[in-house]
């Protein structure tokens, strides 16, 4: 005879000894699943009358079903839920919770249906949900983005690469920079969508479902763009995690690299923006310090969301359809999601109450930026610009020499390098001409930077 505490379990009937409570800890999920617990009644509701059409229940059963399950929910919004030992998992739990509302009639929602296909529905159920919710807080970044980049137009800072000063560039082109990283997040956020909305629910355990229930009709019901063909691909199915947390990854990544590039920004060294108290932490030992924790968690959350992509690993060898290695995709899931959503929302944060100093900008700006300027200058006087390159060099080695600013050399020591130097040369050397003459699409003439805030506008209205 089975045991009680086998009795209890949905698949207790062929158990005959009790399970050992160290392996039910082990097994059991509902600590952390019953987040599902809104999509798991959503399901079972959709398909207590998918059961009803395929004559499996009568008016009156899928009526107090539907009834049972909707009290159930009530009872988790209201955390009127009450757990008890047996509950394996929310599927378990709201079973057993509704059995006891109604009765026995309760038994018969898990016709044809398996847990398989089940949290398999409730997971993609649930991941289209919170992409709502993290695609709005992307979009709210984005808008504070691109908000200052508008209203910071004239502020000019010396663009860097390999972390040493290059040319000059605005601040709004550097904060459109990185807007157009997370622009492109919002676009792949968004065509993970179809993928994602594929039912799962009708497969049952792997051989599809015996009670002929209209598929077509739950995806309606559910609000899924398409039903999954193939009932041991349904099942087993888990590439729509991986997306997602690749999608988190990269996406993290962008705010980790803005993160680095303001806490640079922020130091004395270089002074360019300051953050409010509101995105900051003090030194318990030192008090003048003004730490930029926010920075410094949004760049440190990129690792964890990392660690999370690695359940690719769990899927690697796996045998066809479902193994209980895939319980190990939830958690990885649920923190991802929860992680990067709390970090568009603080960066939204940090971003609307920053302080910017342009004058530390100004400051920073070194006429051997206008190196390149100057190499151009001679290109429009007819030279090749391999040559001009060579003569700019030469022309900040003898300012290196002399230690005076590249802009210092006299008209008659620029011509000793050049006979192409006349005394327009003194108009190269004006940072706001610099970044106005790079007017093609990208650069960062305020007509190129005025495109650039357009073009995301019109994203974000899309």
């Amino acid at each position: 005879m089975a045991s009680e505490q086998a009795k209890q379990k949905l698949w207790g009937g062929r158990f005959t000894g009790n399970i050992d409570p160290l392996m039910w800890e082990f097994n059991q999920s509902l600590r952390y699943d019953r987040r599902m617990h809104a999509e798991d009644i959503q399901g079972s509701i959709a398909y207590a009358k998918a059961l009803k059409l395929a004559g499996v229940l009568a008016d009156d059963e899928e009526l107090k079903i539907v009834n049972g399950l909707m009290q159930v929910g009530k009872e988790w919004i209201n955390q009127e839920f009450q757990v008890k030992p047996e509950d394996e998992d929310i599927h378990t739990a709201n079973e057993r919770r509704l059995k006891e509302l109604v009765g026995p009639v309760g038994g018969k929602l898990h016709t044809g249906r398996s847990r398989n296909d089940q949290v398999a529905t409730d997971m993609r159920l649930w991941l289209i949900n919170e992409i709502k919710e993290i695609e709005a807080a992307l979009k709210a970044l984005l808008t504070v983005m691109v908000d200052r980049a508008d209203n910071e137009k004239a502020h000019i800072l010396p663009g860097y690469t390999h972390l040493q000063r290059a040319l000059p560039v605005r601040w709004s082109h550097f904060l459109l920079s990185h807007a157009f990283a997370l622009h492109s997040d919002l676009q792949r956020l968004k065509q993970l969508v179809p993928r994602i909305s594929v039912l799962p629910l009708g497969c049952g355990a792997l051989a599809g479902n015996p009670f002929t229930v209209d598929r077509e009709f739950l995806a309606k019901e559910l609000g899924f763009q398409s039903v999954a063909e193939n009932s041991l691909w349904g099942v087993a199915d888990r590439d729509f995690v991986v997306e997602y947390l690749t999608w988190a990854s990269l996406a993290s990544t962008h705010i980790s690299k803005m993160a680095e590039d303001l806490i640079i920004y922020s130091t004395a060294e270089f002074g360019f923006v300051s953050l409010s108290d509101a995105y900051s932490t003090g030194s318990s030992m030192m008090p003048q310090k003004k730490n930029p924790d926010s920075l410094e968690l949004l760049r440190g959350k990129a690792g964890r969301v990392f660690g999370n992509a690695s359940f690719l690993m769990s899927l690697k060898g796996l045998p066809s359809t479902y193994n209980k290695d895939l319980q190990e995709d939830k958690e990885a899931l649920f923190d991802a999601v929860d992680t990067i959503s709390a970090s568009f929302k603080i960066t939204e944060g940090v971003l609307a109450t920053l302080t910017v100093h342009p004058e530390k900008m100004r400051q920073a700006l070194t006429m051997d930026m206008l190196a390149t300027d100057l190499a151009d200058y001679l290109v429009r006087k007819g030279t090749p610009f391999r040559e001009t390159h060579h003569i700019s060099g030469r022309a900040v080695a003898l300012a290196e020499f002399k230690k005076i600013q590249i802009s210092e050399l006299s008209l008659t020591e620029l011509q000793s390098l050049s006979d192409k130097f006349e005394s327009d040369v003194k108009e190269v050397f004006d940072f706001e001409a610099s970044v106005e003459k790079r007017d093609a699409i990208g650069g960062t003439s305020l007509r190129m930077v005025n495109r650039q805030i357009s073009v995301l506008r019109g994203a974000l209205l899309a």
